[in-house]
C-alpha cells in the first residue's frame, strides 16, 4: 500500500523577469520530503545496498561501492532540500538522478524484459514521484522565468497524476498483495479498504490530471499516505525490525507523503 507556498517576486539586474520565491509559511512537505530522501539515504550506508526500489543487478561491477555513493549523495542531497540556499539544486539533483537514472534507466531495462508486468510500471511510479517532488520544490526556489517556474511545477504535478494512477492500478492487479496489508480488525473487509484506497488513488490521479478539486484530491491523499504509516508500514516494521524492505517501505512513504503535500501547496499557489 501504499506540500511550500509563498507568492513570487521579480527582481533582476538586467531588467529580465526572474522568479524568487518569499520565504513560505508553511514549508512542511519540504521538510518530510526532505527526510524521506534522507532516510532512504541512510539505509543504503547502513545495508551496504540499494533500495528495494532501485533494481540495480546483482552482477553490477562494484554494486556496493556504488550503493554507498549513491546512498551518501542521498543522504546529502536530502539534507539540503531542507535549507532555503540550497534547497533547489538538491532537488534538481534528485529530480534527475530520480528520473533518469532510477526510472529510465532502471526500470526502462526492466520494462523491456517485463514489459507485460504492470508492477515494473507501478514500481517506476513510486520513483518517478519523488522526482516529481524534487521538479517542483527547484521550480519554487530556483531564480528563474515564472512563466518556466510555472510549467515545470506543472510538469511535476502532472507527472505525480499519473503516479497515482499507477499506484491505484497496483491494488487492483495485485489485491491478492495489498489486502493482506490491510489490519484484520479493520471493517468492514481488509479487500474493501484495498479496493478503496485502489479507487482513491485513481480518483486523486484523474483530480490532480484535469485540475478539477485537484487539491483537496492532493490534500486528501497525503492524509492516505499518513495512515499507511500508521496502519500498514509501522506495525509491519514493529514486528519485524531486522526487514530493510519494510524499513525502505517506511522510508519511501515517508517522501511519498512529503511529495504529496507539496503537490497540494503548489496546487494552492496556482488556485486549483
Amino acid at each position: 500500500m501504499r506540500g511550500d507556498h509563498g507568492l513570487p517576486n521579480f527582481t533582476s539586474q538586467s531588467g529580465a523577469k526572474i522568479m524568487t520565491v518569499e520565504k513560505p509559511a508553511m514549508a512542511f512537505g519540504w521538510r518530510v520530503y526532505g527526510l524521506g530522501v534522507m532516510a532512504l539515504g541512510a539505509l543504503c550506508l547502513v545495508w551496504g545496498n540499494f533500495d528495494s526500489g532501485q533494481p540495480v543487478p546483482k552482477t553490477f561491477p562494484d554494486r556496493t561501492v556504488l550503493a554507498y555513493a549513491v546512498g551518501a549523495f542521498m543522504l546529502v542531497a536530502g539534507a539540503a532540500v531542507e535549507w532555503r540556499r540550497t534547497a533547489a539544486w538538491a532537488a534538481a539533483a534528485l529530480a534527475a538522478y530520480y528520473a533518469l537514472i532510477v526510472v529510465v534507466l532502471m526500470y526502462g531495462r526492466l520494462a523491456l524484459a517485463h514489459y507485460s508486468e504492470f508492477g515494473v510500471y507501478s514500481g517506476a511510479a513510486e520513483q518517478l514521484a519523488v522526482a516529481a517532488g524534487g521538479l517542483i520544490v527547484y521550480a519554487a526556489n530556483a531564480e528563474i522565468d515564472t512563466a518556466l517556474a510555472a510549467r515545470l511545477t506543472r510538469v511535476g504535478q502532472m507527472a505525480f497524476g499519473v503516479c497515482a494512477l499507477l499506484f491505484g492500478g497496483a491494488h487492483f492487479f495485485y489485491m491478492n498483495l495489498t489486502a493482506p496489508l490491510v489490519p484484520k480488525w479493520l471493517p468492514p473487509s481488509q479487500e474493501f479498504w484495498g479496493y478503496a484506497t485502489g479507487i482513491g488513488h485513481i480518483a486523486a490521479g484523474i483530480a490532480i490530471l484535469t485540475g478539477m478539486w485537484a487539491r483537496l484530491a492532493a490534500i486528501l491523499l497525503t492524509a492516505m499516505f499518513v495512515s499507511f504509516t500508521l496502519l500498514v508500514h509501522l506495525p509491519m516494521l514493529i514486528a519485524d525490525p531486522s526487514n530493510h524492505f519494510i524499513w525502505t517501505e517506511n522510508a519511501l512513504n515517508l517522501a511519498l507523503i512529503g511529495v504529496a503535500w507539496i503537490v497540494a501547496d503548489s496546487l494552492a499557489r496556482a488556485g486549483r
